[in-house]
């Protein structure tokens, strides 16, 4: 009779889900089913790093919504910790694979013993131990339904390499197409009281703002978003996965929700109704209490998790379902009414427009250049499809309330867990997913340290990624809140490091950028190399909205 391996079934099953990426680096406990894939239609893409693999995988996740699958060996997984833990904050239906030492000899001492499944578990959806190579297709099915389910994250496997290499009687296996354990759409219609009491509510305001976030993001398309404000005409922000949804350049949108960096966003203390679409109520909306958002404010919350919604302050309307279902809902019920602009908008664009005159005063061509004199150069040569990719701290803040987001799952950045060193592995998927497009990484010089030997994963797999790195030589927002808090800098100087070379040095393209004249054709240049290429740029020593925000709030709360 036929027999399969453990291998053989890990890849049918990841194939049954469309999965043909896989992002990984090579270890002895997972060299069984790497050879098994080799023989596949798999794509590999190995990592120098673990923690970047599961970045790739991450971010692969969210823009193609599709299972981000990443694999390693026993120290690799503890090296990939930190990219799950991010993962996690990301929401992302990411499905972390390790090997490990023979199940027979775990518990007595095996090699590179450590409890993985405990380990992932604080940081994951689920963490389980597969001991049966004749249930590795459930197992792997239920990762995959526990990822998409509700809040999205990752979930994690150990897969032993004894139950790897194992060999069974195919006709013991039994597989399910991915459609029979879990669906697009894992949530029942809205009820439609709960939906015509939003609707009235909606239209009783007259300052709201709708607030889109990480769960409204679920989707390839942004359709029900702008249907639902272009029949409302409220204004909207977005955030996190749904930055796109609905292109900045829309007259109802306002932007990037950050309120240390986006003016309009700090308005939502003002606001007498807050909608929020897959957006928690968590420490960047002040957890929705006063004086963030007003005592008499209205919140309608609706999310994906019955658990997220009136967490942290009662709603006024909670609805539980998919954001883009219940957009679809709220659209047809608001079609029933007539709606007109509100003078509030006209309040919004003025405090836009003052912003806008600040973000023009500040972005003069002098040296050393000011960050947002880079990011006006970079914005008059973007193409719509482009894709940025934002880490770092004061350089990428003035990128983040200045570059638009044009279109869906092509403005990603640092996620809620602020963990620094993702842009590089995550702007390497995203070459992935679009291969035909421009990827374009605005990084600090301090983030770039973390997972810059990726240049190498880029140059290797002919993933031609563009890196423009603000280099302030120092851990800039760090440095400026030290000055503001305490008067002096600690452990934050750094050297103005030649990181261009160090690219050059790993077969990609570099320059080092020092005048405002240079920039421009220099960055032609790097878009027009055909290979991975970083622009190293000095650039001013320049505190950001985003830390004076921190420095007040820490100043405050020493107050109180």
């Amino acid at each position: 009779m036929a027999t399969i391996t453990g291998s053989q079934l890990i890849c049918r099953a990841l194939k049954l889900e469309g999965v043909r990426n896989i992002f990984a680096l090579a270890g002895d406990h997972i060299l069984p089913v790497l050879d098994a894939m080799a023989d596949q239609d798999f794509r590999i893409l190995d990592t120098r790093h673990e923690q970047a693999a599961v970045h790739m995988a991450d971010a692969w996740a969210r823009i193609t919504e599709q299972p981000g699958v990443c694999m390693y060996t026993t120290p690799g997984f503890a090296n990939a910790i930190p990219g799950l833990a991010n993962a996690l904050h990301t929401e992302s239906p990411v499905i972390s694979i390790a090997g490990c030492a023979d199940a027979r000899d775990l518990g007595r001492g095996a090699q590179q013993e450590i409890d993985q499944v405990g380990m992932a578990g604080p940081i994951t959806k689920g963490s389980f131990m597969v001991n049966d190579v004749r249930r590795i297709p459930e197992f792997i099915a239920r990762a995959m339904r526990l990822a998409f389910s509700g809040r999205r994250g990752p979930v994690h496997l150990t897969i032993p390499i004894d139950v790897q290499e194992k060999q069974v009687d195919e006709a013991e296996i039994v597989f399910a197409q991915a459609d029979g354990y879990r669906s697009e759409t894992n949530m029942s219609p809205a009820d439609p009281k709960l939906v015509r009491e939003a609707v009235v509510l909606l239209r009783e305001a007259q300052k709201p703002l709708v607030l889109a976030g990480s769960a409204a993001g679920y989707t390839l398309s942004g359709e029900s978003l702008r249907r639902f404000i272009e029949t409302t005409r409220l204004p909207v922000l977005t955030e996190e996965q749904s930055r796109g949804l609905i292109s900045d350049d829309h007259p109802y949108t306002f932007g990037f929700f950050e309120r240390g960096l986006n003016r309009v966003a700090a308005k939502v203390r003002d606001a007498d109704l807050v909608v929020l679409l897959g957006r928690k109520q968590d420490f960047t909306i002040g957890f929705c209490r006063p004086p963030h958002v007003a005592a008499d404010a209205k919140i309608i919350q609706i999310d994906p998790s019955p658990v997220e919604i009136g967490r942290n302050r009662a709603v006024a309307v909670g609805i539980a379902g998919e954001v883009s279902s219940v957009l679809d809902q709220l659209t047809r019920e608001a079609a029933n009414h007539t709606w007109k602009d509100l003078p509030w908008l006209e309040e919004l664009r003025a405090v836009r427009a003052a912003q806008r005159a600040w973000t023009e005063n500040l972005a003069r061509p002098e040296s050393p250049m000011h960050a947002l004199f880079v990011h006006k150069t970079l914005q008059s040569i973007l193409r719509p499809d482009d894709c940025l990719v934002f880490d770092g701290g004061d350089f990428c803040h003035f990128g983040r309330s200045f570059l638009p987001a044009l279109k869906p799952k092509r403005w990603l950045y640092v996620s809620s867990l602020g963990m620094l060193g993702s842009s590089l592995p995550t702007a390497l998927a995203a070459k992935v997913a679009y291969p035909d497009s421009r990827v374009i990484m605005l990084t600090g010089d301090g983030a770039f340290g973390f997972n810059a030997m990726e240049f190498d994963t880029a140059v290797r797999h002919k993933l031609n990624v563009v890196a423009i790195l603000g280099n302030d030589s120092a851990w800039g927002i760090d440095r400026q809140i030290q000055l503001g808090l305490y008067g002096r800098p600690v452990a934050t100087e750094l050297l103005q490091t030649r990181y261009d070379q160090v690219v050059q040095g790993l077969g990609g393209y570099g320059e080092f950028v020092e005048r405002p004249e240079d920039l421009g054709p220099a960055l032609e240049r790097a878009l027009a190399a055909r290979q991975p290429a970083l622009l190293n740029v000095a650039v001013e020593r320049a505190i950001s909205p985003r830390a004076e925000a921190a420095i007040g709030r820490r100043k405050l709360a020493a107050r109180q």
